[in-house]
This record gives C-alpha cells, structure tokens and sequence, in this order.
C-alpha cells in the first residue's frame, strides 16, 4: 500500500497497490444508491497484479532544471544557525527544533508566523509587502502551539506547485519551520496559451487520450522554478477511466510554452436506529456453513448491538446525508460513497437499498467456500457483495471518525462529502470500490487515489486468490481486512495534511513512510478499540489477506524488524517504498515502545476514551501520545520534498509544542538506534542515507573497529543490521574510502552487525557496547571460494563470477533450467585445503548493467535446496562429475519461503555447517528453485477454471534459478 498503498509509489497521490497500496482515481463523483444490474459476464482470467511493490514505477516527474543557489547574505545568515539544509528555490528547506529561531513575537499564530518571515529578511529575502500577500492555508492548534501554513503569491497567481511555509508557533516563538518558498518573488509573465491546449500538453506527456479521461480540470497558477523565476501555468487534474492500472495526475503546464513542469502521480499502489453487520478486524479464517460470525454496530444502543457509532461532526448516523438531513438506505454517507464495482460490462451499485437500516446482508463467505470459484458473481448470493461493500462502508467510517480525533479535521482537508464548520472545501468523502475489477480478473491488491481538497479520493478493494509465481493468498476478500483497509485510508491522510492541500508526498523517502504510516495508523486504529486481527503480533499488516501470520504482507513483523536507516533499499528489488518503509515502521514503533514504557497503555476503557477524543492526549496512554505527534508531524511538513529525518525534527517539535519537550531525549533514543540520529544525513530522495546511531542525550561510545588474524590489514567493512547488498557501511577500515573505521553509538542495545571484505566473505554477530570507547575485532576467516583470493569458476548459467565476488549485491543464474544445474569453484590456492563451513545466500538483486541477466528478477527463481560436491584433485579428475561426491544436502527449505511469496530475510545469506571435507574444488548444486521446491506454491490452489496456480508449470520464471553468494571456509 502506498503513498501511496501499500504498494508502489514514490510522488504520487495515488497509493498503488502493495496489496494495500492505492490506484484508483481522484475526482469521482459520488454516486446515490443504483439498482442491482443484470447478472454479470463470466470474469476474465485472473491477471497477475502489479503488487507488493513490484508494478508500475514512479510517474511523478519535475522538469524544472537546476537550482537556486542562496547568495552571500542568506549564507552569512545562516552560518549562525548551523548546518542549513536548502530548498532547491533558494530558501531554507528545514529548521529546528532546538532552540527558539525567533522569540517576542505577536501572541497570534499568523500574525507571528509573518513577522518571523519578515524579521528574517536576510534569510528568506522577503519585505513586508511580501509576506504581506500570502495567502493563509492553515492556523491549526498543536497542544498550546499553532503550526501556520502560508502560500505564496507570485503577481495575481497563488504558488500551484511549491511555495509553502509551515512554520510552528507557541507563545510568540517560533519552534520549526518547513519551506518549499522560492526566493524569487517576481510576477510571472502572463499566459499565451489557452486551457485546452495545457490538456492537451498534459494528455500527451501521460500517454493519455481524452476518450480515456473524465473531464479534466484546469486552473491558473503560478509554479516557482530555480532558474526562469516564477512560471504562469494551468494545474491539469487528469483521471483515467481505466480501472484496472488507474492513472491519475496533477499536471503544471507553463503556460507560455506548454512544457509540462511538473507532473504529480495521484495513485497510491491495500429505522432511527441503523445497524450495521462488521468484522471489526477482520473476518475469520474458517466460517463454518449456517453461523454468522459478524458483529453488530449501531447508533443507539439496543440488545445485540456492541458498539454505539456516530460521525464526530454532525453527531449523525453514518448512513445520512447531510444536504437532505435525510439517510440513504444504502453505503452512502457523509465520510464515504462505498460501491461494488466488479468492472467488465457490471454496473457499480451501492449496497442493497435498505428501507428499514438494518445493513445486515446474509454473509455466506462464499469466495473462500467455493475456493475462488468466479461462478459466485452470477449467482443470487452474488459473492456476497452486499455484505462486502457494507463492511467497507463501516470501515471507512471508522478510520474517518479516529483520524478526526488526531487533528485530519475539515481545517485539515479531511474526507466529507458536507463540512460543517465551512472550514475545507467538501465534496469529497471517500469513493470506495469493494471488489474491485472482479470479472477484470484484478486480485491481491489494494490502492488509494487522492486528489486535492475539494476532489473526491478513490479506493479499490480487491479479492485475493493464488497466481502462479506472484502470489499465494487464500481465497480472501480485502474489504474484510482493517489492516487492509485502515492503510489505504491513511493515504489519503498523509496527503492531505503534508504539504498544503493541493500538494501531497513527492519524494522517494516520503513515498516509504507513506506506506509505513498506512501500517502504524492501522495497526494502532485495531489496538486503541482493543481490536485484534491474525498475526502473531498485533503488529502484523495483510495476515488475513495474505494467509501469513508471521510477516503477513511485509518482510518483517514491524515490532521485530531489525531494520535502520542504513538498509534503504535491502529488498530484493532495491529500493522500493513498500519495503523500504518498513524501516520508517520499525522506527515508529521502537519510538511507540519507548512511549509505552514511560507512560503505560491504560485499560481498555481509558485506551477508547482516547480514541474517541473523550480524554485530553496529555492524559493519555503512551501509544496514544505516540501517535498524536506522528499526526502532528504531518501539518509541520510544507515541502513535498522530506526526507526520515526531516520528519524525526517534525515530530520532536511537534512533542515541544504538544508536550512542552517532556520526551526529546526518548525519542533520540528510538531514532538512535534506528540509524537517525544525531550525525545521519539524507536527501529526500537519497536511497544510501548516511546513518548515526548516536544520540545528543546519552554518554555515546565510540566504536573502532580494528580486526584482528588474517584480515588485520584488509579492507573490512561494518554494517548495523543483516543485510550488505544495498546497505551504507557505518565503519571501513580501507583508507580509500571516505567512511571512517570510528563511529558513534548509543550504549546498552544489542545490535546484529555483518562484517565483510574481499577475500574474506560475510560474518554476523550480535554485539552491544558500554563505556566511553571500545573496540570491535571482528575474527574473520579466509573465504576459500573468493575470487578476490584467486578462486575460479565454472558451469552452467550466467555470470558465474557474480557468485564468488563476496557480495550479495550480484548473482549467478540459470535462466534455462532449475534441478541440476550446478557451478563448480576451484577454491584458492590451488592446493587441497579442509572446508567445515559455507555461505549461501538466494538474494536476488535489481537490474544491473552489462550483465547477461538484466531483466526484473522473480522472487520466486531464488534458490530454495542445493547440495554441495567436494573434489581433492591430488586424487581425482576434477574435470570429470566421476571426480566428485556430495558431502552436503540441505534441508527441502534450506530457504524456507512459506505462506504468500519469499522474501529477503528469507533468503538472505546463511551460513551451513558441513562434514570436514578436503577439496580443492566445491560444487554448488541446485535441487530446487523456490517456484520448483515450495510445496506452498505447487498444485492447483483453486476452483477458478481460468486460473493458474501451480509455480512449476504456470510460472514464466520456472525455468529460471538464482544465487547471489557461495561462499566456503575452513573455520
């Protein structure tokens, strides 16, 4: 789920699917209750949906070249505040928190947040007029501080894209300011172009026809640029008709020359007395034929009903609508217009009209009886999508009302069809699409589409089902998963409240923690309402829909993920957001644990009463206090440009502001020992950040790392964490590289290290540290199959020296055949040496230039099972297989994939123990392929005729195996 769902997504407004990610389109109209069409065609077959961060990539895109460099006065200012980090406009991007960056200003937020501007003219190079002319987009209370949010105007235009000022004041001081301002403040040369022809522009530079679009929006504004000063331009609001790859853009058209400036992807790639059927969390595993496991909601409450629901604002039902005052009998309401929209030749219907408001649809969970059988959509029970799309409306209710609590209100651009307060422009509740794309064969996805206010955000819900080498759910419909559910919704969240209203998350790190902050919100939404859902933990994202109660959708548990900052980019793609967000979660909740241990949990009663807003946040539980400056942090943000870091600063303001600064040092702590702290440094974009693990409130040790035996003198590296491929060391001893062998850590925490070099392989060890200096040696033994030593290779397949070259950053691979290929190393020396011990490892890699293997690499071509065949040519022909013997076979699962798909933790280098073997040459044998050996992906899964499921034979990659390292050694 991403940005953006929980899927793909790296500047858009649209979460592509990550099952639980968000593609759909912005700007649907909401529709009223719709008569049931005729029975449907028989669905297409199941098509393999680009999910888990595996599909379309980015499509956000900024063409304005260069950057506006700060001039001497804006750096002899800055000189006295420190390190200044720049916006690409020539204005401070960040500063603060720390110390007051102005004080003795007025008592009122705006008029404070304006003199502040002023009063730092040399900084921002802004006079009084100026200032004067910027337009108010927020003044939002944060405890006892306000952040203020200002546009710019350039002439008679507001700023479309950039020139944002989010600056947090309390008490006349300034804590944190956030700026995409551009110090270029010139009228922009008037528009020569008409509005039709930037759609045209815009339709051109997305690939799109109008035949494809609903009717594109135009308005006029002015875009900064670092070079050519301000630009009159129209934003172009473009939203395909296509629901199965939804595309969706905000396009900034100049408008003098029609050249698209910048384009900003919207997808995101999961009675009186009304009652509702709901699984709160999520629908059982097993529904055992004739019982409805189902709870009841409702808005009063009567005998059967276990929870009393109302919108916040209104205090009405959920079901009403608030032009007419009057319900609609259906899945349509102030917060959501919830529809089944199965595609094909189907209409999108809302739910049954009910007359009386019981919203207690038979439930039969008939996908999951009938093993996905499509037959279900044509028959009376109708896949249950009566009861589908009611739990989908409850749902979506539910996350409207807890965010609303957190500060995502009508002032802060939230999802209401009617705004109460006239604060926010309205039309835009929630369009949601349970089912979606059914009979379009769309499955095991889920994505969020959000516009700008005013614009109606879309999401789609889909079944889940087996698809050979993509995915192996159970036959699961999503719009019974919260997990699912609750982190799309919280796309729409995250890019409301970032960066203005019409703006929304554009980088490559925000596009991860958009898909982080979509899990920690869900996670927490289940846990605040005393909820559960599958999973070993409650920290499990996707366990219903994915059938995996360890990791469920991720590569991790987020409360038992060893991820840091410098892992960006671990996963077997490289860096992605889905992935790459986990590293966001794991922080988050090393924060929310250090939260908890400080303030406790509270009870069930007390943990509700703070969900509903009943209970002041300073009276709160941890968790509670956790999450409010997590909502905080966002309206703290005016760039859509930000980095992890920057969001750190965000929020340790905002628990300045909130919380008067009571919890700085704790959270340091956290972000210590995630790798943010006190020394890290990123770019928003930045996929090697550098990492710190140092906090500015604790007694740091400093760490040398001095090896010891055989490679004293190598060129050793260190790493905090499991991975190599892709990581940012955090020492090296090779004098040619900038990264120092000394590093600074936060003392007492147990860390897991990998130490690597050539010639040496990879070692893991588990190491904390105490005192004021310390020294790490590492005892590394020779890698007899490392090429740097001398070893060579032969065999089958491509790249053979990929294996050997003592990095998992590259691999080997057979791309024509899995069981018996094999690749063969003379081990170095050439002279017959004991082996007691090698390193394997099945991490697969992004494309990589000049190799034979360039394509997308499968997860499921990763090795699954080998054998190893030792040779001592002192006594036999090593050029002959009669020369060799096997000494080694692994277990079936020697990388044990399991439920859903393999990922990187799975496969990720290993360590094996063999009998003491003489050779003078190893053989590395291949026995199975994840998709050939794993018994979870073999066989037909389900009844669906038009569907695939058996890897083996249904797979286009089941030919193909790969391995990143074969590593061999003495000791």
């Amino acid at each position: 789920m991403h940005r953006r769902g929980w899927m793909n997504r790296h500047r858009s407004r649209w979460t592509a699917g990550y099952p639980l990610a968000a593609v759909v389109v912005a700007g649907l109209t909401a529709a009223g209750p719709a008569a049931h069409a005729a029975p449907p065609d028989r669905p297409a077959s199941v098509t393999a949906s680009p999910f888990l961060g595996e599909g379309h990539g980015p499509r956000d895109e900024d063409n304005r070249a260069g950057t506006a460099a700060p001039d001497a006065t804006q750096r002899a200012m800055a000189g006295r505040l420190g390190a200044v980090p720049w916006n690409t406009l020539g204005t401070p991007r960040a500063l603060g928190p720390g110390a007051a960056l102005a004080t003795g200003l007025s008592a009122d937020p705006d008029s404070a947040a304006r003199q502040y501007l002023v009063g730092n003219h040399d900084l921002y190079g802004f006079d009084a007029a100026t200032v004067a002319a910027m337009d108010t987009v927020l003044v939002q209370p944060i405890g006892d501080a306000s952040v203020v949010t200002l546009r710019q105007r350039f002439g008679d235009l507001p700023a479309g894209h950039d020139g944002l000022v989010s600056i947090l004041v309390s008490h006349g001081s300034v804590i944190r300011v956030t700026s995409s301002l551009s110090r270029d403040t010139r009228a922009p040369q008037p528009a020569t172009l008409s509005a039709s022809e930037a759609v045209d522009a815009a339709l051109a530079d997305a690939g799109l026809s109008r035949d494809r679009v609903q009717a594109p929006e135009t308005r006029q504004v002015a875009v900064p640029t670092p070079l050519d000063g301000p630009r009159a331009a129209y934003l172009v609001t473009l939203i395909s008709t296509d629901t199965a790859d939804p595309a969706a853009y905000n396009t900034y058209v100049d408008a003098r020359t029609g050249r698209v400036l910048v384009r900003e992807d919207l997808v995101d790639f999961d009675s009186d007395n009304p009652t509702w059927a709901v699984f709160p969390a999520t629908a059982p595993r097993v529904v055992k034929p004739g019982t409805d496991p189902r709870v009841h909601w409702c808005l009063h409450w009567q005998p059967g009903c276990v929870k009393t629901v109302s919108d916040p604002v209104s205090g009405q039902a959920w079901d009403v609508d608030l032009t007419t005052g009057a319900p609609t009998g259906t899945s349509v309401g102030n917060s959501a217009n919830d529809t089944v929209r199965w595609g094909g030749t189907s209409t999108p219907v809302n739910a049954t009209p009910s007359p009386d408001r019981e919203y207690t649809y038979p439930f039969t969970d008939q996908w999951q009886a009938a093993r996905c059988d499509p037959a279900g959509f044509a028959s009376a029970q109708r896949n249950d999508a009566d009861a589908a799309v009611t739990n989908l409306f409850a749902m979506h209710n539910s996350m409207h009302d807890f965010a609303y609590h957190l500060g995502f209100t009508e002032a802060t651009w939230n999802l209401q069809a009617v705004n109460l307060s006239g604060a926010g422009k309205g039309a835009d509740a929630e369009q949601g699409r349970a089912q979606s794309g059914a009979l379009t064969g769309s499955r095991n996805n889920a994505n969020q589409g959000t516009g700008a206010d005013g614009l109606p955000p879309t999401t789609n819900m889909f079944l889940w089902q087996p698809q050979a080498g993509a995915a192996y759910p159970p036959c699961v419909d999503g719009d019974y998963d919260m997990t699912v559910i609750g982190h799309e919704y919280t796309h729409a969240i995250t890019n409301r409240m970032i960066a203005g209203p019409d703006s929304g998350i554009t980088s490559f790190q925000g596009g991860a923690m958009g898909e982080a902050w979509g899990d920690l919100t869900a996670v927490e939404y289940l846990a605040e309402n005393g909820l559960r859902a599958p999973g070993a933990t409650p920290f499990v994202v996707g366990a219903y829909v994915t059938g995996n109660d360890v990791t469920g959708i991720r590569d991790y548990d987020g409360s038992r993920s060893p991820l840091n900052y410098s892992d960006v980019g671990f996963d077997l793609v490289g860096p992605e957001v889905h992935a790459d967000g986990e590293i966001w979660v794991a922080t988050n909740l090393r924060v929310r644990d250090a939260f908890v241990k400080r303030y406790g949990t509270g009870n069930a009663l007390i943990q509700r009463a703070c969900a509903q807003g009943a209970i002041p946040v300073t009276a709160c539980p941890g968790n509670r206090r956790w999450i409010q400056l997590m909502f905080d942090s966002y309206l703290l943000e005016a760039d859509s440009q930000f980095s992890m870091l920057d969001m750190r600063d965000n929020m340790l303001a905002a628990d300045v502001a909130r919380f008067h600064g009571a919890d700085q040092a704790l959270i340091w702590g956290a972000f210590a020992e995630s790798g943010m702290g006190r020394d890290a440094s990123s770019a928003p974009n930045d996929t090697d950040p550098t990492p710190s693990f140092a906090s500015p409130y604790a007694k740091n040790v400093t760490v040398t790392l001095k090896p010891k035996g055989d490679a004293a003198t190598a060129p050793v590296r260190l790493y905090v964490g499991d991975y190599e491929a892709r990581a940012v060391p955090v020492a090296d001893t090779d004098p040619a590289t900038p990264i120092p062998d000394t590093f600074a850590i936060v003392p007492g925490t147990s860390f897991d290290l990998t130490v690597t070099a050539p010639g040496f392989g990879t070692e893991r060890l588990r190491q904390s540290f105490h005192g004021k200096t310390q020294d790490l040696r590492p005892d590394l033994s020779r890698n007899l199959a490392s090429g740097a030593s001398g070893a060579t290779v032969s065999g089958d397949g491509v790249n053979l020296d990929k294996i050997v070259d003592d990095t998992e950053a590259t691999d080997w691979a057979s791309l024509d055949g899995v069981a018996g290929r094999q690749v063969t190393v003379a081990l170095a020396g050439g002279r017959p040496q004991t082996v007691r011990r090698v390193n394997v490892s099945a991490l697969l890699r992004p494309a990589i230039t000049g190799d034979v293997d360039t394509g997308t690499q499968n997860r499921f071509s990763a090795l699954r099972s080998f054998a190893i065949l030792a040779c001592d040519a002192t006594v036999s022909d090593c050029s002959t297989d009669a020369g060799y013997h096997q000494v080694y076979r692994s277990a079936p699962d020697a990388f044990p994939a399991a439920a859903f798909r393999p990922t990187a933790p799975q496969l990720n280098l290993r360590s094996f123990d063999i009998r003491p073997t003489r050779a003078t040459h190893l053989r590395l044998r291949v026995l199975a392929s994840q998709c050939t050996g794993g018994p979870r992906y073999a066989g037909e899964q389900d009844n669906d005729p038009a569907a695939t499921t058996d890897c083996a034979t249904g797979s286009p990659f089941a030919a193909q195996v790969r391995v990143a390292e074969f590593q061999a050694f003495a000791h």
